[in-house]
């Protein structure tokens, strides 16, 4: 049975949540305060976490930042507001996605095992021509040695290895990568993918040679030898 930590200062949310989840063989732990949350993470196994933003003491964006220093633990971030600096953030700190209330069954448990699906097939190294990328320790190395890479570069990289020779656009990599419903312009991710072959090329990887762009489309990782 896959536990869920429920965290939002509502007990009537909470109990909702559960009603929803617990039928569907989840076991749902309910917290009323992020830092009770953060306690119970000290000593317990959680496989996901449903995460308010708006409650006292402790808001839903401080925990995020707060448990992504010590667990990597897919976060679903709870959200009342229609802000879209606050989706933004939580998505910078760490979350994983988020969910807008109201919202009703079926689209909370689509969210659920849409991110337990993506967190499973990260759960794998990929090797390429002496580059690793460890999806579980979020680290990219080239013949062992680290490059340093942001929250977003490594998704990217994640996503362009994943899917060789598949030409993304980059309304497909913002929606991939930022979120949907996410404000973000394409210069932004031009600017991304410029970052990010410059740190290749400074590891000694011959980044133009694969991370390729397709103009007026987007951009390709190619896996010719």
């Amino acid at each position: 049975m896959k536990s869920i930590l429920l965290v939002d200062d509502e007990p009537m949310m909470l109990d909702l949540l559960s009603l929803y989840l617990s039928p569907l063989g989840y076991n749902c732990i309910k917290k009323e305060s992020a830092l009770d949350a953060i306690d119970y993470l000290e000593s317990h196994s959680i496989e996901l976490i449903l995460l308010d933003i708006m409650m006292p003491n402790m808001d839903g964006l401080e925990a995020c930042q707060e448990i992504r220093k010590h667990w990597d633990i897919p976060i679903i971030m709870l959200t009342a507001m229609s802000e879209k600096a606050d989706i933004v953030r939580g998505l910078n700190m760490g979350a994983d996605d988020y969910i807008s209330k109201p919202f009703d069954e079926e689209e909370l448990v689509a969210r659920i095992e849409a991110v337990s699906r993506r967190r499973t097939k990260q759960s794998e190294s990929i090797s390429f021509k002496g580059l690793t990328l460890n999806q579980d320790s979020y680290q990219l190395l080239y013949h062992a040695k680290q490059i340093s890479l942001t929250p977003k570069e490594f998704g990217m990289m994640s996503l362009f290895l994943s899917n060789p020779n598949k030409v993304f656009t980059r309304d497909h990599l913002i929606n991939s990568i930022w979120g949907y419903n996410v404000s973000t312009e394409d210069r932004t991710i031009d600017s991304h993918v410029r970052n990010l072959r410059e740190k290749l090329r400074k590891a000694g990887f011959p980044a133009d040679d694969h991370l390729l762009t397709v103009w007026g489309i987007g951009y390709k990782w190619d896996r010719r030898e």
